[in-house]
């Protein structure tokens, strides 16, 4: 059977190159690995079911791997790139609203206002950056319906490790306090172009409906105080910070910081009274 000249073959395990690319060279300031593999793209769409009405935002749409797809299911899509040539190819689709951006400028709080419902954030996170993304998003977490990102998979498995977990860290505490979080998809390095030398994931991310109330800013400075130095007792990190606060309690600083439960730290950081 000969090969239609007009179409490029498929690679093997399944990966094709993403219409639209146009040759465009991934640029390593922006962290930018393209997904190829339309088996994983696939698994991934599955996982996030858009649906026409949602308010879904992609960051970093990029090639339009998991754009083209999305938008065929939901219709309507706003994407967030950096990227001035590709935000330039993005304007050129009707279906798009295209918002040419540093992502940690974005006021998705006033998007969710604009759309008149809560959001879906879906994207391929560039890795350079996504703490600071999933940080940005966090006070903004009452305007959101679920959140599906593709990450390193070492900062997945942080995400969601449990305590006394090696991977147990402030990033575990920050995001368990707020979300309900699973990882959905395992996305092995071969999926890109190019390559990163890393595994990926893709997590689920709910926001929790009535999570427990703590002042965010007082919340993330005594986590981040707790974990200044894993391998010490809290009585040498956060026990200073009791005492700045004044705090009568009984909490059991002859743990480690990766020993204690989120449920702990999100009382502890409550009694801290506003002001």
């Amino acid at each position: 059977m000969s090969l239609d000249p007009r179409k490029k073959p498929a690679r093997p395990g399944g990966k094709r190159p993403v219409q639209g690319g146009g040759g465009h060279v991934a640029r390593k300031r922006f962290g930018q690995n393209f997904l190829v593999d339309h088996g994983v793209i696939d698994e991934i769409v599955r996982a996030i079911a858009p649906r026409p009405g949602e308010s879904l935002v992609e960051i970093g749409p990029g090639l339009g791997a998991l754009t083209n797809p999305v938008v065929e299911r939901s219709e309507r899509l706003t994407v967030v790139e950096l990227d001035r040539d590709l935000a330039a190819r993005l304007r050129k689709r009707s279906e798009l609203n295209v918002i040419e951006s540093d992502v940690l400028k974005v006021d998705f709080a006033q998007l969710a206002t604009d759309a008149g419902q809560k959001l879906r954030i879906i994207g391929n996170l560039p890795y350079n950056i996504s703490s600071p993304i999933l940080f940005h998003l966090l006070p903004i977490a009452d305007h959101v319906v679920d959140q599906h990102f593709m990450l390193q998979k070492e900062v997945v498995d942080r995400m969601v490790a449990s305590p006394g977990n090696k991977d147990y860290s402030r990033l575990s505490v920050m995001l368990q306090w707020r979300y309900d979080m699973e990882n959905v998809v395992a996305v092995p390095p071969e999926s890109f172009d190019p390559p990163p030398k890393v595994d990926s994931a893709v997590v689920r991310m709910v926001p929790l409906p009535n999570p427990p109330q703590v002042d965010l800013a007082v919340f993330e400075k005594m986590v981040a105080v707790a974990f200044s130095q894993r391998r010490k007792i809290l009585r040498h990190t956060l026990g200073a910070w009791i005492t700045e606060h004044g705090l009568s309690t009984d909490f059991d600083l002859q743990r480690r910081a990766e020993e204690v439960p989120v449920a702990e730290y999100v009382a502890l950081a409550a009694m801290v009274k506003p002001g």
